[in-house]
């Protein structure tokens, strides 16, 4: 779908975006995740990495790593682990995309025409964010489908299992304003990759994700301690298995979430504004 079809009110390309009214900021929202939404319908390739990732990551642990974390023939009980600190892995894998998703974007122009059109600057990313909180849905949905055929079992309330998944999404969507950010300041999508992958790998293997963190070195228990990945994972034990701490990790995910969105959403849109 062309980016020409979006109706906007009468302005000029420059617009300060403050004078586009809430009303025709959602519309041109809506307009704009339809047209991202209409890629990936036209790109089902696109999608591979959000149907096949969860299915890999999930077997690969349980059975090569399952058994010598959890002993062997326990690889039901490191599911019951493993799987909501998964819910916090998918969120960050994700987010990548959007980074390189909004790179590729510029290289081919399409964010140039956007940004002569009389639409909020910030429309078109949150449009994508839109978009990417989505695709995370079904790649965690597809997470816990595979959990519940490999004996996965649902503890708490209805209610925390609908928590848990917010949760884990909305510290996804905190995420992904970080590599749109990335995606807006390096030149490539290649680049955007390497510097993530820098990122995610520490974040992903120092917490308590894939495994428990009493038997690491101190230095680095201590850091999984702080590591948000860790208090996300933790909280969607809780709420899923019903039992142990759920307000502290909770909290201290959402205010990570909170402060992430508050710096990198403005420096973001400013970055896409001033982009050449």
């Amino acid at each position: 779908m062309s980016a020409a079809v979006i109706t906007a009110p009468a302005a000029k390309p420059g617009a300060d975006e403050g004078r586009i009214g809430l009303r025709a900021n959602l519309r041109h929202i809506g307009a704009l995740v339809r047209r991202n939404a209409l890629q990936i319908k036209q790109d089902p390739e696109s999608m591979f990495d959000v149907l096949l990732m969860p299915i890999i990551f999930i077997l690969l642990f349980v059975y090569v790593f399952g058994g010598a974390i959890a002993g062997k023939g326990n690889q039901q009980e490191y599911v019951q682990y493993l799987v909501p600190g998964m819910m916090a892995m998918m969120g960050m894998n994700i987010a990548m995309a959007v980074g390189t998703g909004v790179n590729e974007d510029f290289r081919k122009g399409v964010m140039d025409r956007f940004r002569t059109m009389p639409i909020a600057r910030s429309s078109v990313l949150i449009a994508k964010i839109v978009v990417e909180i989505g695709r995370m849905l079904i790649a965690t949905a597809i997470l816990l489908g595979m959990g519940f055929l490999l004996g996965l079992e649902i503890r708490g309330s209805v209610l925390q299992f609908v928590a848990a998944i917010v949760l884990s999404t909305v510290f996804g969507a905190a995420l992904m304003w970080i590599f749109v950010l990335l995606g807006l300041t390096v030149k490539t999508p290649q680049a955007v990759q390497g510097m993530a992958m820098l990122v995610l790998m520490p974040l992903q293997f120092g917490s308590s994700i894939f495994a428990p963190t009493a038997s690491m070195p101190g230095w680095l228990e201590g850091f999984t301690k702080v590591n948000p990945l860790s208090n996300l994972a933790d909280a969607a034990r809780s709420l899923l298995g019903g039992q142990g701490p759920i307000a502290h990790p909770a909290l201290v995910t959402l205010a990570w979430a909170v402060a992430i969105t508050a710096v990198t959403m403005p420096l973001a849109v400013r970055k896409f504004r001033s982009k050449t």
